[in-house]
């Protein structure tokens, strides 16, 4: 009878907090630092729960609102952002006005990123994962939200994806939104279909070839150089929102002879397939993070 009646208290002062959730909320498209593997462009799905008493609409936060603002909010904290902790190995940042250089380093080599300000996020936490950056977002977010909310609770999860995937970063001079940040990315999976038969050696292949790269684009070179007997490449552009630069070691560099949006992504995967076996026909379905990108055949 006891047990029984610990258990219903605990019960009862679960639902006295009244709860909404938003499943599939968003997603973020980011890049971060990963000490071992590099710059690794990421994409998470967004469920979202808020604890709170109801309002005089005897709502606890309007569906509506909760879509606009807090997705607002999301995608201005992290969405098309580098994100690198303050622990990196010799980390360092130089600012100028609107504007920040960073440089690190990791077993790979040398790395340094300029950019405007709002292109990075830099937190003192001693690594990004799900965890580290939903603790970030629900303290964000909840200084937002009115006062009859008492609680956020935010799950940040990747795709369950059966087969190939890679983490690719790009920037995109030309773009007029923040996809012109020039360290931002993706987690992306692969099909590919060789005379309409999937083919996966082929999609392992790519995922080989894309895994924890950095896809750029050989117009924007601005530098190629050996640092610590170690080849780095740095790319450099100028961009509605401003001046950008990326140095990166070399091996975890991949470079198009065209820009690097997903739709050239894949038709140079397309061609390059082709190229190989000239008298088949292929079909690349190349994704730019969840649930979205582009179709190539050759």
């Amino acid at each position: 009878m006891i047990e029984y009646a610990a258990r219903f208290k605990i019960n009862a002062q679960d639902i006295a907090m009244n709860q909404l959730f938003v499943n599939n909320l968003t997603v973020i498209d980011f890049s971060y630092f990963d000490n071992q593997r590099g710059i690794l462009g990421e994409s998470w799905n967004v469920d979202i729960e808020l604890s709170g008493d109801l309002d005089h609409q005897g709502m606890v936060f309007d569906f509506g609102h909760v879509k606009k603002k807090i997705k607002s909010i999301i995608d201005c904290e992290l969405d098309h952002r580098f994100v690198i902790t303050k622990h990196a190995k010799n980390f360092e940042i130089k600012q100028n006005g609107s504007s920040s250089q960073l440089n690190w380093q990791n077993v790979m080599g040398t790395y340094q990123h300029i950019s405007p300000n709002d292109a990075i996020l830099i937190l003192d936490i001693k690594t990004v994962n799900p965890k580290s950056i939903a603790s970030y977002l629900q303290e964000v977010i909840l200084k937002e939200l009115p006062e009859n909310i008492k609680d956020v609770s935010i799950k940040l999860s990747q795709e369950e994806i059966e087969g190939a995937y890679y983490h690719y970063s790009h920037g995109l001079k030309k773009h007029d939104g923040n996809c012109q940040r020039i360290v931002h990315g993706h987690r992306s999976k692969i099909e590919i279909y060789e005379n309409h038969q999937r083919n996966q050696p082929l999609e392992d292949y790519w995922s080989a070839c894309f895994r924890n790269i950095y896809i750029g684009t050989r117009e924007d070179i601005s530098n190629e150089t050996e640092i610590d007997n170690k080849a780095h490449v740095t790319f450099s552009y100028k961009a509605q929102q401003g001046d950008f630069s990326v140095t990166i070691p070399k091996k975890r560099v991949y470079i198009l002879e065209t820009d690097t949006t997903v739709e050239l992504i894949a038709d140079h995967i397309a061609k390059a397939c082709t190229e190989k076996k000239p008298n088949n026909h292929y079909r690349v379905k190349a994704f730019e993070g969840i649930g979205k990108g582009s179709i190539a055949a050759s």
